[in-house]
């Protein structure tokens, strides 16, 4: 009955999903039914680990993620896990070939976070971001293209460049946690205890730059079964964005923006009509 315990395995992913994250929740279930599955399998492996590093302070977090990176391994090897979050992952790395430089790039980055708290220069923030979104984005289009290599190097800067701007996006949204909580500051040769206007700037228009290269070379040649939903999260994170960007450069690493559920609702309904209208 390995058929069973892989339908508890995804259904578990899934309600990983669902109760850590009710934006991306949306987006997933305005993709097509036929890859639904996949990525809450892969945001349920992404989520644990980043569990490990960011909140289990009371525990010995390099040993639990030690444990969860063989554990990993040990699924692939064995086509099997006693952890369900690591069988569904496991089993969507093997149906989509996500290469294993991708799954060791994410470790890597999240391996970072327990110990390293200051990111001083471009290189070592490009590679942390790339760790930790980059390859998420990557793993995804895995999904989207199904196989279809030429369309994966088609859209794979793309799908890069939007899970930068996503990760920007977090880290501007969750300063004073990473800051104060975390004692962690990713952004290089900025001083988060008076971050001035300029730099502000700067960096809403970095993530602007990666946000317009992914609409208008990713998004918009995505499949069938994944544009709308990619589109949705696009235009969450774009309004998050816009709303950081009202902040004053003084006041924002104490401001936590979020976006309310019925505004969610109006993203949904206004994107909606966009894509019925093929205007996406």
């Amino acid at each position: 009955m390995k058929e069973l315990f892989d339908e508890v395995s995804f259904d578990t992913s899934k309600l990983v999903t669902k109760k850590y994250s009710t934006s991306f929740s949306l987006a997933v279930k305005m993709l097509s039914t036929s890859i639904r599955s996949s990525i809450y399998n892969i945001y349920g492996f992404v989520r644990f680990a980043d569990e490990i590093v960011d909140t289990f302070h009371d525990y010995k977090k390099e040993e639990l993620l030690d444990d969860f990176e063989n554990e990993y391994y040990k699924a692939i090897e064995n086509g099997i896990s006693l952890n369900p979050i690591l069988n569904s992952f496991q089993a969507t790395v093997k149906r989509y070939n996500i290469t294993d430089d991708l799954v060791k790039a994410f470790l890597k980055s999240m391996r970072a976070d327990l110990s390293k708290t200051e990111y001083q220069t471009q290189e070592e923030y490009n590679e942390y971001i790339y760790g930790s979104a980059d390859v998420v984005g990557l793993m995804c289009l895995k999904v989207f293209v199904d196989g279809d290599d030429k369309k994966y190097n088609e859209l794979k800067d793309a799908a890069m460049r939007l899970g930068s701007a996503f990760q920007k996006v977090n880290f501007l949204r969750d300063l004073k946690d990473d800051f104060e909580l975390l004692n962690r500051s990713y952004f290089p040769n900025v001083d988060l205890t008076s971050l001035d206007t300029v730099s502000k700037q700067l960096i809403i228009q970095e993530i602007e730059e990666d946000f317009d290269y992914a609409f208008n070379h990713g998004i918009l040649k995505l499949p069938v079964e994944a544009k709308f939903g990619v589109y949705m999260a696009y235009r969450y994170y774009r309004r998050l964005l816009k709303k950081l960007s009202s902040v004053p450069s003084s006041e924002i690493i104490e401001t936590r923006v979020r976006i309310s559920d019925p505004m969610k609702i109006n993203l949904l309904a206004r994107s909606y009509v966009k894509y019925k209208l093929n205007m996406i």
